[in-house]
C-alpha cells in the first residue's frame, strides 16, 4: 500500500486576501484573522485529495487541522501521529511533523503551504523522502509546488498507479516579507527538495527581475488606457506590467498589491478582497492583470485579493490580460493558469483568452485550470 504523508499549514495564505503580502509570523497571521481572513489551506488540500479517492493509499498525518480533519473529509481513514495544540499551531509543528512522517516510513510527503512552509520542510528533512507542495501561500517562488491543488493530486495519483515519474531536485526560495510589503522583492535560496518532475503539473521557479522592454510596456499601457471606459471601475492587479499602465496614467501604484481606479483616478490603494467587493458592488467593473514570469499564473499567486466572488462578478469577458511576447515565450508553450480556489470558476475561466501584447496588438493564449 502506498503511504502518503500529509502536512497542512492551516494558516498558509491567510494574509493574502487582506493585503498583508504574506502570512509568516504569529503576529501577521493573528492580524489577518482579525481583519476577517478565512484560512484556505485545508480546502485546497481537500481539492488535491479528492483526486486520490478510490486508490490504494494509507494517509499518515498530524492531528486536527494539520491534516487529520481534511483526510477524513476526503474519505480516508488516516493514521495520526504526533501532537499539536489545535488552534495554535506554529512552524515548529511543521518541522516536527516532517520528521515524524519520515520516521513513519511514508513514500512521499504532500504538504500545503507557501514558501515559508517549504523552508520548514527543507530545514527538517531535505533529501530524505520526496515531497510535493499544494500551493496555499501568498508567495510561491519555490519550484516544489504543483501548479494547482488538483495538479498535486494528479502527480501523486501517477506515483500510486506506478507510472514512471522522474524525481529531481527543485529549489526552495523565500522572500523577505517586510521588504515585500514595501514593494521590494528579495528572493533567497534556502536549499533543495526532491520532487516528482512531472512538468505539466509542476510549477517553475518564479523568474525575478523587472520587465526591461520599456517601449513595449508603453505600447501595452497606451492600448489599455485607450480602451478604458470612464464609467467603469478597473481593478489593477500586481506586477511591473500593470505598473506601466498606472505610470502612464500618472497614478501611484502598489507594485505588489491591487489598486482600484475609475476615470483615471485612484479610488483605493492596496485593497483587500472585502474592500474590492464593497467598492464595486453594483458597478461595471473590469480587471487588468498580468502573468507571473516563468510560471504563467494569472490568478492565485500574489493576488488573492481577487476573490472568486469578485471574479464571478467581473466575468471572463472583462478580464484584460497584458504581457509582452517575450514573457509569453518564456512559458515555452505552457498555458496560463487560473487557481482561484473555486474549481467551478477555474473551469469557466479556462480555454483561450486574448492577451494584449502591444498597441492594437494581441494574441490568443490558452488558459488551463488543471
Amino acid at each position: 500500500m502506498f503511504k502518503l504523508g500529509l502536512i497542512i499549514n492551516p494558516l498558509a495564505g491567510v494574509g493574502g486576501s487582506v493585503a498583508l503580502k504574506g502570512s509568516d509570523g504569529e503576529e501577521t497571521a493573528k492580524k489577518a484573522l482579525e481583519l476577517g481572513a478565512e484560512p484556505k489551506a485545508g480546502l485546497r488540500t481537500l481539492q488535491a485529495l479528492e483526486v486520490l479517492q478510490g486508490l490504494d493509499i494509507q494517509v499518515i498525518t498530524y492531528p486536527a487541522e494539520m491534516g487529520e480533519e481534511v483526510a477524513v473529509k476526503a474519505g480516508f481513514e488516516p493514521q495520526v501521529v504526533g501532537k499539536i495544540e489545535s488552534g495554535n499551531t506554529h512552524a515548529e509543528d511543521t518541522l516536527r511533523a516532517a520528521k515524524d512522517l519520515v520516521a513513519a516510513g511514508v513514500d512521499i510527503i504532500l504538504f500545503a503551504g507557501g514558501d515559508g512552509t517549504a523552508r520548514n520542510i527543507c530545514e527538517s528533512i531535505a533529501g530524505e523522502v520526496p515531497v510535493l507542495g499544494v500551493p496555499a501561500g501568498v508567495k510561491i517562488h519555490s519550484g516544489v509546488y504543483a501548479v494547482t491543488p488538483k495538479a498535486a493530486g494528479e502527480i501523486v495519483a501517477m506515483l500510486v498507479k506506478g507510472e514512471l515519474v522522474t524525481l529531481g531536485d527543485q529549489e526552495v526560495r523565500d522572500i523577505d516579507e517586510e521588504a515585500f510589503r514595501e514593494g521590494r522583492v528579495r528572493a533567497k535560496y534556502y536549499g533543495e527538495l526532491v520532487v516528482p518532475q512531472e512538468h505539466r503539473f509542476l510549477q517553475h521557479v518564479k523568474n525575478g527581475g523587472k520587465e526591461s522592454e520599456e517601449l513595449v510596456l508603453d505600447d501595452i499601457a497606451a492600448d489599455v488606457i485607450e480602451k478604458m471606459d470612464p464609467d467603469s471601475y478597473y481593478v489593477m492587479g500586481s506586477g511591473s506590467t500593470v505598473a506601466a499602465v498606472m505610470e502612464q496614467l500618472g497614478l501611484p501604484n502598489t507594485l505588489l498589491g491591487v489598486d482600484l481606479i475609475k476615470d483615471n483616478e485612484i479610488v483605493a490603494s492596496d485593497c483587500t478582497a472585502q474592500q474590492l467587493l464593497e467598492l464595486t458592488e453594483g458597478e461595471p467593473c473590469e480587471l487588468v492583470i498580468t502573468l507571473i514570469g516563468g510560471q504563467g499564473h494569472i490568478v492565485g499567486r500574489g493576488n488573492q485579493q481577487l476573490s472568486p466572488a469578485l471574479l464571478k462578478r467581473i466575468g471572463k469577458e472583462n478580464i484584460n490580460v497584458i504581457a509582452t511576447k517575450t514573457k509569453l515565450r518564456e512559458l515555452e508553450g505552457r498555458p496560463l493558469i487560473v487557481d482561484s480556489g473555486d474549481p467551478e470558476l477555474n473551469a469557466k475561466l479556462s480555454g483561450v483568452i486574448p492577451v494584449t501584447t502591444g498597441y492594437h496588438d494581441s494574441v490568443l493564449y490558452r488558459v488551463a485550470d488543471y
